[in-house]
């Protein structure tokens, strides 16, 4: 089973098709008149969709346990088919296209089952997906134009060669996934004026200023009394999200000091300097954050973003 317990939750949604192909229209009058022998077909084959899709992950193995919040079938009879439409909710961390298409699936089994007494040549024809929303695809087109980031590791161990740095490289492998150009990155100690003065040299010539380190407790600690005074707005929504995902697979990442805000055009992020710190809070908010620079630029949120 495919690992995502790295995602976040989001509202997803996926709508799937089946059709039955009936071989008479005395078929299609006894569904509509409800007399076909075995009951009423719609309800019972609507009810059987309803069980498939909350038991898709016993029926198939790579499919993950997931809370289905919202169900809805829908039937339309043109000519001899009868078209059967599902759509399927969660709020969750992977999507429910195979929910729906199992859904749609078993829908059109229960059909065929229920009016093969009365209709010898049913046939069960093309099971598809029509459309689905909420996952990786809804967000692949976040990045407005070519980004470019620098990111700076703040730390007096790894910036005396004691330690070597992964922290930095973790959060450049995530940008380089998301195809934002990396314009620097460099390595300094824990001081605050220097902190703060790089900032003000990078933030007029890229798009994105991600610190890594000196977020914590400790008194060399101090990257967020370096950038706090000097942001111009800062965003808690981001800081809120990174913290809530850390929190949730580690109890420490509460006393993580991390900072979002811009300065001019430029984002500027303060993040853990340890590695999964790192990681975690670039899963926290990537790619969504990059809508920032949508509205940065002077576009309209909308329903749809």
């Amino acid at each position: 089973m495919v690992d995502i317990t790295h995602k976040i939750n989001t509202l997803r949604s996926a709508t799937a098709q089946a059709i039955v192909k009936l071989s008479k229209a005395e078929t299609v009058e006894a569904l509509q008149k409800n007399t076909v022998p075995k009951g009423n077909v719609f309800e019972m084959a609507k009810t059987a969709g309803l069980f498939a899709v909350k038991n898709t992950h016993t029926s198939i193995p790579d499919c993950h346990p997931l809370p289905i919040e919202y169900t809805a079938v829908d039937y339309k009879i043109e000519g001899l088919s009868v078209f059967i439409e599902i759509t399927v909710k969660t709020v969750y961390k992977t999507g429910v296209e195979v929910e729906a298409m199992h859904g749609a699936s078993i829908i059109a089994l229960t059909m065929y089952d229920m009016l093969k007494p009365i209709d010898k040549e049913i046939e069960i024809s093309t099971v598809k997906l029509l459309h689905k929303k909420g996952g990786k695809s809804s967000f692949k087109d976040q990045n407005p134009a070519r980004l470019s980031a620098h990111i700076i590791v703040c730390s007096d161990s790894i910036s005396e060669g004691k330690k070597e740095d992964r922290a930095g490289k973790a959060i450049i492998e995530k940008l380089q996934q998301h195809d934002v150009q990396i314009q620097g990155y460099e390595i300094i100690p824990d001081d605050l004026e220097t902190i703060r003065s790089k900032a003000f040299e990078l933030s007029d010539t890229v798009n994105l200023l991600i610190y890594t380190g000196g977020t914590g407790l400790s008194m060399r600690d101090v990257t967020p009394e370096a950038l706090e005074p000097i942001l111009e707005r800062r965003i808690p929504g981001v800081e809120e999200a990174i913290r809530k995902y850390g929190q949730d697979r580690m109890p420490y990442a509460m006393l993580s000091r991390s900072v979002a805000g811009t300065l001019g055009n430029c984002l500027v992020l303060a993040l853990p300097g340890s590695t999964n710190g790192a990681k975690e809070s670039m899963d926290a908010v990537f790619p969504h954050l990059l809508h920032v620079f949508k509205i940065l630029r002077g576009a309209q949120h909308n329903a749809n973003d």
